[in-house]
């Protein structure tokens, strides 16, 4: 029973997440009982969200050991892929402060599409199609920590904090981003090096944990969503713009990512790396440092995302 129904939620994840996200928002926003605790919630969701992405990536990293984990030619095609085009919208927002709120909000959705790290669960996918999991795991890895290290400081140039200076708004972002993507690998190396019973019980027993709290992250970040679309006074042309942007993003990464993994013998890899994004972190990203209504590019790149991964599996099962 257990089993089946686990399937049963693998197999119909996305619309589960993406309706319980939406019908979670409307309940609650529509329910007068509720009407005096938005604030509570707001604040408590702010904490929420980080530590549920945090518990995925931990629970992933528990199951590798980092000197197993040996970059690759290919990584850095893919992170200086990635890192440069952010850069560049960075910049571009940065010194055209003056730009039309459409055209900005068109550019932070590109921006957070391609600067997203790679999706936890882009490893078992890979894995399912005949690809090299392991390698695709040091990049996550290694996008995590670039990330980490080069969005506060050009998130503090292009997304000021109000009445800070530069170097006060990068502590500030690299304060929230930093802790959040590298602490979960700190935290699986202590707990595998000083508590090796519970590491082991947490990597046998809760190979299923990833998943779960991806759900759950998953529906809160679709409700943020919901949110930011409900509060917006954007025409429904400036999201339709969003939406295929995200659709753009995702072909052109899941399109270099193959091609340069074609050139080093890892296709599979190259292109999850690149294409599957964890678009919990892309929602929580947008709606803490850029326009809030820019969270709906994540809502549609995870629809885009797993379109793709459908077709992938579906062709890879019947050539079997």
């Amino acid at each position: 029973m257990n089993a089946r129904f686990h399937q049963f939620l693998r197999d119909w994840s996305l619309p589960i997440a993406m309706g319980g996200g939406v019908l979670m928002y409307l309940l609650y926003t529509n329910i007068p009982l509720f009407d005096g605790t938005h604030g509570f919630v707001s604040s408590l969701l702010a904490v929420v969200q980080p530590g549920l992405i945090f518990a995925m990536l931990f629970v992933t990293f528990c199951k590798v050991k980092i000197k197993e984990l040996k970059p690759s030619k290919w990584h850095l095609w893919l992170l200086a892929f990635q890192l440069l085009s952010f850069i560049a919208i960075s910049l571009t927002i940065a010194f055209v402060p003056r730009m039309p709120v459409t055209v900005r909000v068109l550019l932070e959705a590109a921006m957070m599409c391609l600067l997203c790290p790679t999706a936890t669960a882009a490893a078992v996918i890979t894995a399912r199609l005949g690809g090299n999991s392991a390698s695709l795991i040091s990049y996550t890895m290694q996008i995590n920590i670039a990330v980490a290290l080069v969005a506060p400081l050009f998130l503090a140039m292009s997304h000021p904090v109000e009445g800070m200076s530069l170097a006060t708004s990068f502590i500030l972002i690299m304060g929230k981003v930093f802790p959040l993507l590298l602490m979960p690998l700190l935290c699986a190396e202590l707990l595998r090096k000083f508590l090796p019973g519970a590491h082991k019980l947490l990597v046998t027993k809760g190979r299923n944990l990833p998943f779960y709290l991806w759900l759950v992250a998953l529906s809160l970040a679709i409700a943020m969503t919901t949110r930011a679309i409900a509060h917006s006074d954007l025409s429904i042309w400036v999201m339709a713009g969003i939406a295929l942007v995200s659709l753009v993003c995702c072909v052109l990464q899941f399109a270099f990512g193959r091609y340069i993994g074609a050139r080093n013998g890892e296709v599979i890899a190259g292109g999850q790396s690149l294409g599957q994004k964890n678009t919990v972190f892309a929602i929580w990203f947008a709606c803490t440092f850029l326009t809030p209504v820019t969270a709906i590019a994540g809502g549609f790149y995870s629809l885009w995302h797993n379109l793709v991964n459908t077709w992938q599996l579906y062709k890879h099962n019947h050539k079997k």
